[in-house]
């Protein structure tokens, strides 16, 4: 609360007593001098409203900055005497020679002062300058904090005055609406045709995070609806601002045709479609004293223009610059006709005129003259048809208004008096309220601000990275043949060829997809697989998980995949692998597709030895060929659709890792590295695209089809690869569907030094899952299969090298993992010797041993209860036992389990990789153990305390990915944890862990994820009272312990910045709360229990002194915290008691004092904007007569017309917004804009608002903004500023604005005589008070100033143009309209009288004009009755101020401001001429009108 004397408010001895910022203890040493004022001391301290006088007494005046002698009015105590508030407190210039001792003190003091003037170089800070003495001055004098209002039990009134309410006509403007707000559950909307979560998994769920998960991808949006919410926010967001308000009528305005006579003749006359000519003409002189002659004859050119009005004057002038003031002009509106005169001189002629004179012109040419001549005529035509019509319009109009008049005297009003009233009415009514709404034509209102926008909340939904579209259509290679053995049928490959398609980032060095399956092969290539084919099926049975919905059919032979890519860039590629069937080596199998010789005899040998090897060895795969192709162009996503494949390279086996292709496609775009790969003749055709959003026909990675599915075989279907996502926050997205896939990959197997096999060269490696380690248990049937097999298979195979006793592996095995696991479930891996070799050689029992058994590995899937994953290196055994998992080595040479036949002495020589990519099981340790530890002490309701908070305190470990990840389910735990926890430590800590996340949500700039959570996925527990708590309830009691002084700074400065989501959860706990326990039917003040009652203040109690005192060390924290507890407390209004809420709004506002540092004020009208944007804000204030009968009627209220402690009470949120604008006024004009911009734009809601459409509804408005009309008269020296630009001006650059004549001379300013004649005890008090706008009520005498004007808001000088005395009118005032209860408008014993702003002034008087044009007659009435004859004047000073400052200044104004060139002063000479002579006489009035306006100081900024 800073160290200001705010308790002391009030105190009779304050003013003598205590040094201003010290608290107030002991007698203040007395002030120092000004000269000895450390330059530049104070600036920092003042903002903060303290002095920064050495010694801690008296206020120093701060050092002025930097400003050069001719700039702008700088720090007017120690400005040179020629600038306007030089001498604001000197005797007049004689006092430099002899005269008092103040006069010889400033004489002291200011040419030291003058000199560091003039060395000012920096201009443009007076106002900074004014604000500072201005804040050092506040906190020299003593600033009363205002006095807290109680404000009324409003559910007890309500209660009381029933009667009252129900009888009004407007109860619904009084009465918050029954059906406010409902929860509501919104289906989750899915692509899929069913649910992914498999059917029967929530049965064999028993993992409790299992289980939660599931109940997360399960569940149905929980969302709460508030059916005016519409209606809370700016008037911007209001339902029908979008309506475009009609438009205003055209008018044309005498200072626009004034403007027009000065614009480019040729141009203008061309846009309105007049005519216009221009040319040099002889003028005679038809003086007629004087005869005409050839001499009199003067050359002139002459410019004939059309005036907006449609009339036309013909202007003469010396030259051809018509854009000058013209010599003279002829109107030829009072011409009656142009004749040819040639007596006096050649190609003349006349034009007569109505009072019978004539001007003579002549040409220089026959042609010409005619020209004029026809010219002229035509106008006069023109001006005649013109002025018949006019004539007959108004002979017509004239005989209707007579007929009208009569009829309606004569007979309606006679005989249905009451029919022509209430007609009369109708008409009136229809005029007033078809108007333009006022606030429509306000600037602000016009402006696009979308700053108060919320962000659209969505629910949570899979999202994708960039989608690509691969088509794979052909892979032909140079060696082709007809495989049919009738050699009839189509010229194909010679052998079956099987590719696979996965993503490479090298610029992260990894794999970032699954691999993508494609047989391209002709299907009489595929036939010669055929008897293979049925190997692969590995046993009947269901699979674990049933294709549903689908044929299997249509997943035989995919060939277009959709690729995703979250973080798309150029160095990421799409790279093909080829393999083919089982033969020997690499070498030797693709030496026959390298030779580009006549390749027929080639191809049927080749084609021979395939057809064998297919029979043979049908199920085995070699590695053959790669290729690769650039994905991106840029990192924006954009598709290289140009690129093409590479060419085929020959896999080399030593190089067939994942690892290995990411070195060669590091080289990739070095030619002379690729030029040394060998080369296979061939084509593979892939294209690529993207993917639309209503792409057809394609199934997820776990075959699930999407809704637009078609079912056919004829259709093609696309699949979706899974996508490897970065483990990184940025990545990750909350999961939203039921995905649980295991990706195995074997690496490589040390065999070279094994004995326990005679022969193990080319070793196949099958891979199965298995649930159970029996003998004559099957693996299951989980396993991803591969093109033209089934969809899912018991086994898969690993590609096979030959020869090799060490071979490497880069296969991917995908498997579809149970939905619970358990310690049985496995991975077993079964290596065989494959023979090769099928020559006719030995005898015909070995040509059938194809496969020999030489070892087994197994790999136990659970580990501490989580998936065994990344990279493992196991034994091999020689023989597989009965229960080999239960096998375990219990010390040098011992073991517990079956005996096990280790290969190479039980070495590991297996090395494999895995990879889950699972959305219910967890890989993160700490976040296991808490569910684990949560389950088994049923969510922590028999925990002990110190275990379960152990857990707690592990989870701020959780990985940042796997939090985002399961961000719903976990974040529903702790809040179960919360309600159930027994100990304020459990319950401390939980909140402390949803901090951590929420700041880590934040920080990584996924806050909408939260967002989404709060609004769609939070569903409070059911609440039972014998056993849980409210989430609302032990949050609440959780941050306030956490908002302790003596908490953990960091842990509360992240609850302060992010503390929207804590109230947002309380908000709809809250309302969940209401809603389930049937508890919104009750009376609002027991809907909750005393004890949150207590914890919701207290928290808010908690809240300010982080809010008031950290602004500065940690602003957004403040400033977050501050705008999540407004709106808090704007919807605890929809819920809660609302008595208890204002007293609430109270506790906030107490924290606050005049003289606070801009920050703090900004935060408290930040406070007051968004509660009073509750869409019932209007019956929250209650808009009702408060008088002592029991029923009273609207029409015999008794209006306040300014803020009475009982106004204040009753009307409590109007009443304190209306006393805070007060006080804002004030202060400096940033503090000032701020309040005046949330009054204005709070009555511009009211104006919009369709709810209050009618004229009675808004005049029930207006009575609430009554007292602003006395706020404005006390204020209203600081608004009667009428020479003024209509376009706010940079303050620092307004210096020309107000230099007018007025300046006050030296004779003008009385300095204030007082005892003691001290510089030291006169000048602080009264010479700064008025250098900073601040007079103090209790000076002795009141500086006698007629006319000052300072025209920057923050400048100051006492200004009265009424020469009003301050105590006079206070003397006045004080027996005004509030007689019974002094007004308690300002808080503040401090009044400025410095002038407001001309944009603030306008904002405030478009607020009165707008009360005023609402307002019922009735009420105005009243008011003019009550009020004080200074109180009317003021009232009608005011009107006058509006009639200024909405004063038309013209277009060419308007464009010049716009402009930035200042305010045009225009000749008076072309003021007063006439704009035309009007035909029907409007001529006289226009001179009128100009004349009565001739002395009007305002005309010279028309």
């Amino acid at each position: 609360m800073g160290a200001r004397s705010r308790s002391r408010a009030g105190n009779p001895a304050a003013n003598q007593k205590g040094a201003a910022g010290t608290g107030g203890h002991g007698e203040a040493p007395p002030p120092a001098p000004l000269a000895a004022a450390p330059i530049g001391a104070g600036r920092e301290a003042g903002r903060e409203g303290l002095p920064a006088a050495p010694g801690g007494g008296g206020a120093a005046l701060p050092a002025c900055p930097a400003r050069p002698p001719t700039a702008s009015p700088g720090c007017p105590a120690v400005r040179p005497s020629g600038g306007r508030a030089g001498r604001a407190a000197a005797t007049p210039r004689r006092g430099r020679e002899g005269g008092s001792a103040e006069a010889a003190a400033m004489a002291l003091v200011a040419p030291e002062t003058r000199k560091f003037t003039r060395a000012l170089s920096k201009p443009g800070t007076a106002a900074e300058l004014r604000q500072s003495v201005s804040e050092v001055v506040r906190g020299s004098v003593l600033l009363a904090k205002p006095k807290l209002i109680e404000p009324i039990d409003y559910e007890n009134v309500i209660v009381q005055r029933k009667t009252q309410i129900l009888n009004d006509p407007l109860r619904e403007m009084l009465l918050f609406p029954y059906d406010d707000f409902q929860t509501a559950l919104l289906q989750r909307q899915s692509r899929y045709i069913r649910s992914t979560v498999p059917e029967n998994a929530e049965k064999e769920a028993q993992s409790l995070f299992v289980t939660e998960c599931i109940k997360t991808y399960n569940s149905d949006w929980h969302i709460v609806n508030y059916r005016y919410e519409d209606y809370s926010g700016e008037f911007r967001q209001l339902p029908n601002k979008g309506t475009k308000p009609d438009k205003l009528p055209v008018h044309l305005y005498e200072v626009d045709e004034e403007a027009d006579k000065d614009e480019d003749a040729a141009s203008l006359g061309s846009q309105k479609g007049g005519i216009t000519k221009q040319g040099w003409l002889y003028k005679g002189n038809m003086n007629s004293a004087i005869s005409v002659t050839m001499r009199s004859f003067k050359r002139r050119f002459f410019h004939l223009i059309q005036l907006g009005d449609g009339s036309y004057n013909l202007n003469f002038y010396k030259d051809e610059k018509i854009s000058k003031e013209p010599k003279g002009s002829i109107f030829l509106d009072s011409c009656m006709g142009v004749v040819q005169n040639n007596k006096v001189r050649r190609f003349a002629f006349e034009l007569k005129m109505q009072d019978k004179s004539s001007f003579l012109l002549a040409a220089d040419s026959e042609l010409e003259m005619e020209e004029w001549i026809n010219t002229l005529n035509k106008i006069l035509q023109l001006n005649f048809e013109a002025a018949m019509q006019e004539k007959r319009n108004g002979e017509s109009h004239e005989d209707d208004e007579q007929s009208k008049l009569e009829s309606s005297s004569s007979s309606f009003d006679n005989y249905y008096p009451e029919i022509a009233k209430s007609t009369r009415e109708a008409e009136i009514k229809l005029k007033t309220e078809s108007r333009v709404k006022l606030f429509a034509l306000d600037p602000d209102a016009q402006k696009l601000d979308f700053s108060s926008i919320e962000p659209e909340v969505k629910p949570f939904e899979e999202k994708f990275g960039k989608k690509i579209l691969v088509r794979c259509n052909d892979l032909s290679f140079n060696l082709q043949s007809c495989v049919a053995e009738n050699e009839e049928g189509p010229t194909t490959n010679v052998e079956p060829f099987f590719v696979t398609l996965s993503l490479f980032d090298i610029k992260n060095n990894r794999k970032i997809s699954a691999d993508f399956h494609v047989d391209l092969n002709h299907p009489s290539v595929r036939h010669m697989l055929s008897s293979a084919s049925q190997q692969m099926m590995n046993g009947s049975g269901d699979s674990l998980h049933r294709i549903q919905d689908i044929h299997e059919t249509v997943l035989q032979y995919p060939k277009q995949g959709i690729f995703s890519v979250t973080c798309p860039h150029t160095d990421i590629f799409l790279v093909a692998r080829i393999e083919k069937v089982l033969q020997g080596s690499i070498t030797h199998c693709a030496e026959p597709y390298m030779k580009s010789s006549d390749s027929s005899k080639v191809a049927q040998k080749v084609l021979k030895n395939a057809k064998q090897a297919c029979q043979r060895l049908g199920q085995y795969r070699m590695p053959f060929a790669w290729a690769a192709r650039t994905l991106f162009k840029d990192a924006s996503g954009t598709l290289d659709k140009s690129a093409r494949f590479s060419a085929l390279f020959r896999q080399d086996s030593n190089k067939l890792s994942n690892e290995d292709m990411l070195k060669l496609l590091a080289d990739f775009r070095k030619p002379e590295k690729m030029a040394k790969l060998p080369v296979i003749l061939g084509n593979l055709d892939v294209t690529i695209d993207n993917v639309s959003p209503d792409f057809p026909n394609y199934v997820n990675s776990s075959y699930i089809p999407m809704k637009q599915f078609e079912n056919s075989t004829k259709t093609l279907t696309a699949f979706e690869i899974e996508e490897f996502v970065p483990c990184i926050p940025k990545c990750t997205q909350p999961f939203t569907i039921y995905n649980n896939h295991l990706y195995v990959y074997p690496k490589h197997l040390k065999y070279d030094s094994q004995k326990s096999f005679a022969k193990a060269r080319n070793i196949a490696v099958c891979v199965e899952f298995k649930d159970s380690d029996e003998e004559d248990s099957l693996p299951l049937k989980c396993i991803y299969g591969r093109p033209g097999g089934p969809v899912f298979t018991r086994s898969a195979f690993a590609a096979v090298l030959h020869h090799h006793q060490n071979p490497e592996f880069y296969d991917e095995i995908k498997i579809e993992l149970p939905t619970q696991l358990h310690e049985k479930h496995h991975l077993l891996f079964t290596f065989y010797h494959v023979s090769c070799d099928n020559s006719s050689k030995g005898s015909t029992k070995k040509k059938d041993v194809v496969e020999t058994q030489v070892g087994y590995s197994w790999l136990p899937l659970i580990k501490d209860g989580r998936v065994v994953t990344n990279e493992q290196q196991i034994p091999v055994s020689a023989n597989l036992p009965s229960g080999y998992l239960s096998y375990q080595e219990v010390g040098i040479g011992k073991h517990s389990g079956p005996e096990i036949k280790w290969v190479d002495g039980g070495k590991q020589l297996l090395k494999i990789s895995t990879h889950l990519v699972s959305t219910v099981y967890t890989q993160d340790q700490h976040l296991h153990n808490f569910f684990q530890y949560c389950q088994k002490t049923e969510s922590g309701a028999r925990a002990l305390g110190t275990d379960l908070v152990k857990y707690l305190k592990s989870l701020h470990a959780m990985e940042g990915h796997v939090m985002i990840a399961f961000l719903p389910t976990v974040l529903n735990q702790l809040f179960r944890v919360l309600t159930r926890a027994t100990q304020e430590e459990v319950a401390v800590n939980v909140t402390r862990v949803i901090i951590h996340i929420v700041a880590q949500c934040h920080e990584e700039g996924l806050d909408s994820y939260l967002r989404s959570y709060v609004k769609y996925a939070y569903k409070a527990e059911p609440y039972v009272a014998s056993e849980y708590k409210t989430v609302h309830e032990e949050l609440t009691k959780s941050m306030t312990t956490i908002l302790k002084p003596s908490a953990d700074f960091l842990t509360s400065n992240k609850l302060l910045k992010y503390s929207w989501f804590f109230f947002e959860v309380l908000i709809k706990s809250m309302a969940q709360h209401l809603i389930e326990n049937s508890k919104v039917k009750l009376l609002r003040n027991q809907r909750f229990s005393a004890s949150f009652h207590h914890a919701v203040e207290t928290v808010v109690n908690m809240l300010m002194p982080h809010i008031t005192q950290k602004y500065r060390d940690n602003p957004e924290a403040s400033k977050n915290a501050n705008h999540s507890l407004a709106a808090f407390i704007k919807r605890c209004f929809t819920f809660m008691d609302r008595g208890f809420v204002f007293k609430q709004i109270n506790n906030y506002i107490s924290c606050f004092a005049p003289g606070d540092p801009k920050a703090l004020f900004e935060f408290k009208f930040e406070f007051l904007r968004v509660v009073c944007n509750h869409e019932h804000y209007i019956p929250l204030n209650l808009p009702m007569p408060f008088g002592k009968g029991r029923v009273q009627r609207y029409q015999d209220l008794q209006l306040d017309y300014s803020l009475t402690d009982e106004f204040c009470k009753n009307h409590f949120l109007v009443g304190l917004l209306l006393r805070e604008v007060g006080n804002a006024l004030q202060e400096f004009r940033d503090v000032r804009q701020i309040a005046i911009s949330v009054l204005k734009n709070l009555m511009i809601k009211h104006s919009f608002d369709d709810r209050y459409a009618t004229r009675g509804h808004q005049a029930r408005i207006a009575i609430m903004y009554l007292p602003l009309f006395g706020l404005l008269i006390e204020n209203v020296q600081r608004i009667n500023v009428k020479d003024v630009s209509p376009f706010p001006v940079n303050p620092s650059s307004n210096s020309t604005k107000d230099d007018a004549p007025s300046l006050p001379t030296a004779s003008q300013l009385v300095t204030p005589q007082k005892s003691g004649n001290s510089l030291d005890n006169n000048l602080p008090k009264d010479l700064f008070g008025v250098i900073s706008g601040i007079a103090s009520p209790y000076t002795t005498s009141t500086p006698n100033i007629n006319s000052v004007r300072n025209a920057d808001s923050r400048g100051s000088l006492i200004s009265t143009d009424s020469g009003n005395s301050l105590p006079e009118r206070h003397s006045d005032k004080s027996n005004s309209l509030d007689k019974n209860q002094q007004s308690s408008t300002l808080g503040s014993s401090v009044v400025r009288y410095d002038k407001l702003d001309q944009a603030e002034i306008k904002s405030l008087l478009m607020c009165f004009l707008h009360i005023l044009r609402s307002m019922s007659d009735d009420a105005l009435f009243t008011y003019w009755n009550k009020a004080t004859k200074s109180e009317l004047m003021d009232f009608f000073t005011i009107t006058e101020v509006c009639l200024h400052q909405f004063q038309y200044m013209g277009k060419r104004y308007i464009a010049r401001n716009q402009e930035g060139l200042g305010s045009i002063v225009h000749d008076r000479k072309s003021q007063t001429l006439p704009v035309s002579r009007n035909r029907t006489g409007m001529m006289h009035a226009r001179l009128q009108q100009l004349s009565s306006l001739d002395n009007s100081l305002t005309f010279n900024h028309m």
